[in-house]
């Protein structure tokens, strides 16, 4: 474990990153008296869900309409040429 003051952290935050990437532990003082107030820690990766197969089974079908062009009125509202 390393202690390193406010200052030093903001100076050498690069190097404290990746020293904590490397397993060290850093510890942040604040104060004359060196008070402990944060630790730098490697971060633990990210695991993304997987794929679930059937995650969708059972959803509503929006039919062939759904992707049919919008009629000429209501396309210009939605691009807001008037009512």
């Amino acid at each position: 474990m390393q202690e390193v003051s406010m200052f030093e952290a903001k100076t050498q935050f690069s190097k404290l990153v990746k020293l904590a990437n490397q397993g060290e532990e850093i510890v942040v003082t604040s104060g004359r008296q060196r008070k402990p107030v944060a630790r730098i820690v490697a971060a633990e990766p990210v695991k993304k869900p997987g794929r679930i197969p059937g995650m969708f089974k059972g959803a509503p079908d929006l039919g062939e309409q759904f992707f049919d062009p919008l009629p000429e009125d209501e396309l210009r509202l939605w691009n807001g040429e008037g009512e």
